[in-house]
């Protein structure tokens, strides 16, 4: 549990008081104690002394000390009498060397055997730890004050008086009742003396507090009234020039429900904001397009008819203060500028203390957003467009070169051949006669290069040409089955495994079935000739997010080089050595004509995996014949 630092400091304050209380209470039990310890000891050791002085007479007299000592009436009434002594003391007896007792306090025992027990001043000698412990463990016990007694030098008894630590116990319980009381008194006035500090040193904090507060709720020119002086006055200093500079802003930047929602203004979305009573607060341009001029400050009755889905949905959560929506809505032309599909929620708006204030419509306009999508997928179409025209320069430029540098050449060789001429008709032996070979030979590789300037532009206008397609809802379970036929061939040639996991109740797609059967034919047999040594293909699919579903071309072949992964879709880049270059090239554009998305992902050693996504049939269909889509 957290505290607070009101109640830490009353907690702290009351510990070190308890804390003081109970030291000075054990100091005091402990003096107690051995002062108690003490008067025993002295009161026992008064009363052996009185009972020393009565057996030395009585022995004095002659005969049988023993005899002597328990017949004496004198030795009898001191013994008898020795609790007036100390009321600690629990007996007082004569004892022989031997432990039998010649005179006891109580005459019963006379003749049997008192055990010896410890000295008490051995426990005075002891620490005052050791002698609240000896007083205070269990049910106590006694220790004796001993004064030996002498016949003729020779020790023949003891006088034995026992002390109880249980009474002195008593008797220390009974003196230290008050000074309990006074400690429980000590402690509930320093419990009070901290509260009333605790609210004495934290009224600063409580007053920054409520100021902090203020300003959150967006009430400025706040100031606090805190005494200069100490560390909180100069808080309070501060907190006043901050306060005093933002109101200073925004008497700069404009006041009103307008100026707070100035970063609201630009945008698409509609957005107002209802008070409770139904007035509006605030609406941004794209709102103020639905409704009447100047509506600030008017109830939204007066602004919208009552079927108007916009004042139903704001009604609804002023009534009840619940939010409500999304929900999607259909707007006359009349009814919101340009009219169209909307997606309308109202929020119930609480302040900080969690009350209701009014509710927040906001609208956005689908239409808008199926425009910028359409940007967006135009920018990356011509994104596509520039890598494409790149990539055909790059291979325009190949052949060009060659052929520029072999005409040189013959151009060379022609003029030799000239000169050559020139000389056998002037008769000079050392004439130069040209090779016609050599010339034929550089004829043929300008042709090839021809050849292969045309192959490049021939695939060029194949990519690029319109194409009829023709989009349809297609089952992929049925078209990714009948692949397997097809594939079967290249698959046994490299010993490939096909595992196809396309279940019957995968959504339907929009698709043209001869094109996206070339797809994944495609990505198949490029899976087969990626694991020569034999591995696995699984093609699978599913539906995923986005109402769109997701057929997976896995191999574990050799993998992709990481430098190679972002130009595989690139027209005629191939890393085969017979390849050209197409046909991934082909797969990416017909992907894109049915608006789907193809990523990859490879590991070199491990394996390739192609991402189709498609649309799930019931949408939107993509136009047909988009010629260049990539």
């Amino acid at each position: 549990m957290r505290l607070g630092i009101k109640a830490k400091q009353v907690l702290g304050v009351t510990s070190i008081v308890g804390l003081v209380v109970v030291a000075l209470s054990a100091i005091q039990l402990a003096a107690l104690a051995r002062m108690s310890l003490e008067e025993s000891a002295a009161r026992g050791g008064l009363l052996s002394s009185a009972i020393f002085q009565r057996a030395r007479a009585v022995v004095a007299q002659g005969g049988d000390p023993r005899t002597a000592l328990a017949a004496d009436p004198g030795i009898r009434s001191l013994l008898e009498s020795s609790i007036a002594y100390s009321p600690n003391v629990t007996y007082a007896a004569i004892v022989a060397a031997d432990g039998t007792v010649i005179a006891d306090s109580d005459p019963t025992l006379q003749g049997s055997r008192l055990a010896p027990e410890p000295a008490l001043d051995g426990l005075l000698d002891r620490p005052a730890v050791d002698q609240l412990a000896a007083i205070y463990r269990g049910r106590g016990r006694t220790f004796e004050v001993v004064q030996p007694l002498l016949l003729d030098n020779v020790t023949f008894g003891a006088i034995r008086i026992g002390v109880s630590t249980l009474l002195i116990r008593q008797d220390l319980n009974t003196a230290l009742r008050p000074a309990l009381v006074t400690a429980a008194a000590a402690l509930f006035v320093a419990m009070l003396v901290a509260m009333l500090l605790a609210q004495i040193v934290l009224r600063p904090i409580h007053v920054i507090s409520s100021g902090l507060s203020r300003l959150g709720q967006g009430e400025f020119g706040v100031t606090l009234d805190l005494k200069p002086g100490d560390e909180f006055g100069e808080l309070g200093s501060s907190f006043n020039a901050i306060s005093a500079r933002l109101s200073a802003d925004r008497a700069r930047h404009g006041d009103g429900p307008a100026a707070a929602g100035s970063p609201i203004e630009p945008l698409e979305d509609a957005v107002a904001l209802v008070g409770r009573d139904g007035g509006l607060l605030f609406a941004n341009p794209s709102m103020r397009a639905v409704l009447p001029a100047d509506p600030l400050g008017r109830p939204l009755a007066d602004l919208l008819p009552a079927s108007h889905p916009y004042r139903r949905l704001v009604e609804d959560t002023l009534r009840d203060r619940r939010s409500r929506g999304p929900v999607s809505v259909n707007l006359e032309p009349e009814e919101g500028g340009a009219g169209g599909e909307r997606l309308v929620l109202c929020e119930a708006v609480e302040d900080a203390a969690r009350g209701f204030t009014g509710a927040m419509l906001l609208a956005r306009n689908v239409g808008y957003l199926s425009q910028v999508e359409s940007t967006l997928t135009y920018s990356r179409k011509l994104a596509a467009l520039g890598r494409l025209s790149a990539g055909v320069a790059h291979e325009v430029k190949n052949p060009l070169n060659a052929m520029t540098i072999h005409l040189e050449l013959l151009r060379q060789a022609l003029s030799g051949g000239a000169a050559g001429r020139l000389a056998r008709d002037e008769g000079e032996a050392s004439a130069v006669v040209p090779s016609e070979q050599g010339a034929l030979a550089y004829v043929d590789t300008i042709g090839e290069e021809i050849r292969r300037l045309d192959q490049v532009v021939q695939g060029f206008l194949k990519f690029t040409r319109p194409q009829e397609v023709q989009l349809e809802p297609l089952r992929l379970p049925a078209l990714i089955e009948d692949l397997r036929s097809t594939i079967a061939p290249e698959a046994d040639r490299t010993g490939v495994a096909i595992v196809l996991d396309c279940p019957a109740d995968v959504p339907e797609v929009n698709g043209d079935p001869g094109l996206l059967r070339q797809v994944f034919l495609n990505l198949a047999l490029n899976a087969c000739q990626a694991m020569p040594d034999g591995g696995t293909l699984r093609i699978s699919c599913g539906a995923t997010r986005g109402r769109r579903v997701e057929v997976r071309v896995q191999d574990t072949g050799v993998g992709i080089a990481p430098g190679d992964l972002a130009r595989i879709f690139d027209l005629y880049f191939t890393t085969k050595s017979a390849g050209s270059g197409i046909g991934l090239s082909m797969v990416y554009r017909i992907v894109q004509l049915h608006d789907g998305e193809i990523e990859v992902e490879s590991t070199p050693g491990h394996g390739t995996t192609f991402r189709v996504l498609l649309p799930q049939a019931g949408g939107t269909l993509p136009p047909a014949g988009l010629g260049l889509t990539r």
